[in-house]
C-alpha cells in the first residue's frame, strides 16, 4: 500500500473540481448550438476580444492549434464566424464573429454569468476572491494566459 492520497492530489482535485464545475454549463451549448468545449472556447475569445489570430487563441486559451483549426471549422460551418487572409502573410487568418456568432455568444455569456454565480452562491465573496486569485496564479504560473 501506498501513502499517496490521489484525492488529495492537487491536479488530480483541480481536475474533478473543473469537471463537476464544467458538466451544466456544456451541456446547455452543445443542447442549444451543437458546440463542443473548444467550440465554445474559441467562440467566447472572439466574443471577448474581437478580431484575433488563430494563434492569438492559442496563446490565451492554451489550446493546441490543430483543437483551433477543427474548431474554427466547424463554427465557420454553422455560420458563426469568417476567416480573412492577412494582406501581408497568406498563411495568417483574421477570424471575427459574424452577427449569428455574436448573437450565440450573447446568450451564452449571460448562461455563464449566471451560472458562475451559481456555482459561487455558497461561498462567501472573500473566499470567492481568494479562490480565483489563487487558481489564476495557479494557471499564469504553469505558462498559461487567463482571460480578462
Amino acid at each position: 500500500m501506498s501513502d499517496f492520497d490521489l484525492e488529495q492530489f492537487l491536479p488530480y482535485l483541480l481536475n474533478q473540481a473543473a469537471e463537476a464545475a464544467s458538466l451544466e454549463f456544456q451541456q446547455v451549448y452543445k443542447d442549444r448550438y451543437g458546440m463542443l468545449r473548444n467550440e465554445w472556447r474559441v467562440l467566447f475569445h472572439l466574443g471577448m476580444f474581437g478580431e484575433m489570430t488563430a494563434s492569438d487563441i492559442g496563446a490565451r486559451a492554451g489550446l493546441h492549434k490543430t483543437k483551433i483549426s477543427r474548431a474554427v471549422a466547424k463554427l465557420e460551418a454553422r455560420r458563426f464566424l469568417v476567416r480573412d487572409r492577412d494582406g501581408q502573410d497568406r498563411r495568417v487568418e483574421h477570424l471575427r464573429l459574424t452577427a449569428a456568432g455574436t448573437a450565440a455568444y450573447r446568450d451564452l455569456q449571460g448562461v455563464a454569468r449566471r451560472y458562475d454565480a451559481e456555482l459561487l452562491s455558497d461561498f462567501q465573496p472573500t473566499d470567492v476572491a481568494r479562490l480565483k486569485q489563487q487558481l489564476g496564479a495557479l494557471a499564469q504560473r504553469r505558462g498559461h494566459t487567463p482571460l480578462r
